[in-house]
């Protein structure tokens, strides 16, 4: 039999949207599209200006009433928690690619709902970093690194699924290849170069 010669040791994702479609949801709470962009939106510049960990409930409670939102929809959207839709092709994948190496997720999450939202995503997955367990919220350096250590792969072999744009450059800066799953075509933050770009995972099918 041929020996297949792997590129990767393992692939680990971002989570809320890389894998799962967080922003319907996120949306469907606030009650329209544009109120569920800004209420995210104040949530990222929040979790990346906090590094260190503060509760993520928290976080989301204090974008949504910066954004013109209540705590009450913060409270609504950790309720319905469990309804985070995957991308119609993310299980699929994610089972395919877990026959061939390990799995992992490294997301700026609670253990709690980052837990519940890797359930959503299929899977089987060998590692779930997140924010709380790790004690600093990406793009800083500590959870790239924490779930490098929980693998115990070589960051260069080991190929990180960026959802948003600032997952690339905090991937990189750990000398982690990067496959950006840009489905909505957001655009790229300055100097921030991913080794692929695609609107879909299917693509990974063809690295890993």
């Amino acid at each position: 039999m041929p020996v297949t010669i792997r590129r990767y040791d393992a692939v680990v994702f971002d989570l809320l949207t890389a894998l799962l479609d967080s922003w319907t949801l996120w949306n469907a709470v606030a009650g329209s599209a544009a109120a569920g962009l800004a209420w995210r939106r104040t949530y990222l510049v929040l979790t990346y200006q906090a590094g260190a960990y503060r509760p993520y409930e928290t976080i989301v409670g204090e974008a949504a009433v910066l954004s013109g939102l209540t705590a009450a929809h913060a409270d609504e959207l950790v309720a319905r928690w469990g309804e985070l839709p995957p991308w119609p092709e993310t299980c699929e994948v994610t089972a395919a690619l877990a026959r061939r190496v390990p799995l992992a997720i490294a997301t700026n999450c609670s253990e709690r709902l980052g837990r519940m939202a890797a359930d959503c995503a299929g899977g089987p997955f060998a590692v779930v970093a997140t924010a709380e367990g790790v004690g600093y919220y990406k793009p800083r350096p500590e959870p790239y690194r924490a779930v490098l250590a929980m693998l115990g792969t070589d960051p260069a072999r080991t190929l990180f699924v960026a959802g948003s744009a600032a997952d690339v450059p905090g991937a990189k800066g750990v000398s982690m290849p990067v496959f950006w799953h840009n489905r909505s075509g957001l655009t790229p933050l300055p100097g921030a170069r991913p080794d692929f770009t695609e609107v879909s995972l299917r693509p990974l099918l063809e690295l890993v």
